[in-house]
């Protein structure tokens, strides 16, 4: 997907910091919402953080397996 190394590690570093925001809204969610709107957003936050890793993290580390987080599956 991304061959130049440095843009690569950008994109990682953004991502991980993306997936870490998303964490930290469900986290929100479950402690300021009714039970039923936090079980629909984890699914749609689950959903956005899937495609993410599929798409974006693992073509990545694909390509340049050194950026790969330690004990990142």
């Amino acid at each position: 997907m991304i061959s130049n190394p440095a843009i690569a590690r950008q994109i990682s570093d953004l991502m991980l910091e993306i997936s870490a925001k998303i964490d930290e809204s469900i986290s929100l969610v479950q402690k300021n919402c009714p039970v039923e709107e936090f079980h629909e957003y984890r699914r749609a936050a689950g959903r956005v953080m899937g495609e993410a890793l599929l798409e974006v993290l693992n073509p990545i580390y694909e390509r340049h397996g050194f950026l790969k987080p330690p004990g990142f599956e």
